[in-house]
């Protein structure tokens, strides 16, 4: 017969687990910084309401209705006025570049349309690759041509304030015209995935060596840190191609997603995201002690990324600290990148200005990664 349950033995196992558990600082770390993590990602960054979006003004009336409606606008705290172009094409071209959401456009003579009852329309072209963005913004019109010349509309210009409104607003969503979100998600989604699977399995592949105790015979070998860097990466660079294309095969066939731009400029730039996520997974194998660390170091990578790339909740709805970070992440350029191509046909020359973080990103962490590698081969 067993003997009873013993407390003493049961309290000497807990000291022994818990004495075990404090000496793996790494994991005890993530245990602690992960929660604290969401809950300051979570609590201060996410807003699903942006405001204060940068707009385009294209002014082609200076009168004071036009100033007016113009003031409503930015009082409604979804607009914000960054440039004043010459021409409507000016300001398409900072839509494409994705430097403004917006672009309003006040048509010439539209203060004399107006006193003449003949009610003029505003443009208000959005940048609509991210529906949720400027959702908000573009609901927020349908009181402002009420609202918007009440004041000014007023003695014997009162008439002018019934039904129908004095003027009305002409939405143009540019790049998604009917608002679909997976025009924004499945784009999105190759970026994701990508960073997932390529930081962890890198992370994993150095770690498992070093756990079987197969890394000392690498060690042995005249192989450079730099060609057991490329050696490593390049079979998950093949993996994360055909992951590419299961993904481009299921947006064109299931999700009809457009592809406006050019494959191959596609292809190069995923090329390039996929290694500085890669060279971010090498850093994180010449860190960790075991795979569990490995697996806790890219889980900790990767939830800032989706939280703070844009992916999952409007970038320009966050707070500047916020948006600081995620500038430094490659999976916020990436995705900027890839709907930039997919659905506004972007070229090389509007993509270079994500193109360049991305690649001292890569420069960064495959030098931290040559660095911790030298240290282990010492």
């Amino acid at each position: 017969m067993r003997a009873s349950l013993s407390w003493r033995r049961t309290a000497a196992i807990f000291i022994k687990e818990l004495q075990q558990m404090l000496r793996d600082r790494l994991t005890f770390a993530m245990a602690v910084g992960i929660p604290v993590l969401q809950l300051v990602l979570f609590g201060y960054a996410i807003n699903t309401d942006p405001k204060q979006l940068p707009t385009v003004l294209v002014a082609q009336d200076g009168g004071p209705l036009g100033r007016s409606v113009l003031s409503a606008l930015v009082n409604s705290g979804y607009y914000r006025i960054v440039h004043r172009a010459a021409s409507e094409a000016e300001g398409d071209a900072w839509l494409q570049r994705g430097d403004a959401q917006f672009m309003v456009v006040l048509p010439r003579d539209f203060t004399t349309r107006v006193l003449r009852g003949e009610r003029p329309a505003v443009l208000v072209a959005a940048d609509a690759t991210d529906p949720a963005a400027a959702g908000n913004a573009i609901a927020a019109l349908a009181t402002l041509n009420t609202q918007a010349l009440q004041h000014d509309l007023d003695g014997a210009l009162a008439p002018l304030q019934g039904r129908p409104p004095p003027f009305e607003w002409r939405v143009h969503r540019r790049y998604n015209p009917e608002g679909l979100t997976r025009y924004n998600i499945v784009p999105g989604l190759i970026g994701t995935i990508l960073t997932m699977t390529m930081v962890m399995l890198t992370a994993l592949a150095m770690t498992r060596e070093r756990e079987r105790g197969t890394m000392e015979n690498l060690l042995a070998t005249p192989v450079r840190p730099l060609e057991v860097m490329l050696g490593k990466i390049g079979p998950y660079v093949l993996i994360g191609y055909v992951q590419l294309g299961v993904i481009m095969a299921a947006a064109w066939l299931l999700f009809r997603v457009p592809m406006n731009g050019s494959v191959t400029l596609l292809m190069a730039m995923i090329g390039v995201f996929m290694l500085a996520n890669l060279a971010v997974g090498f850093t994180f194998s010449t860190l960790a002690r075991n795979q569990l660390q490995a697996l806790q170091m890219a889980f900790f990578f990767f939830l800032p990324s989706i939280l703070l790339s844009g992916f999952m909740f409007p970038f320009r709805g966050m707070p500047v600290w916020a948006q600081w970070l995620g500038e430094v992440l490659p999976l916020t350029h990436f995705l900027r990148i890839v709907r930039g191509i997919m659905l506004k046909g972007n070229g090389l020359e509007a993509l270079l200005p994500e193109l360049w973080p991305m690649l001292a990103f890569l420069l960064v962490a495959a030098a931290l990664a040559m660095l911790r590698y030298r240290q282990t081969v010492d």
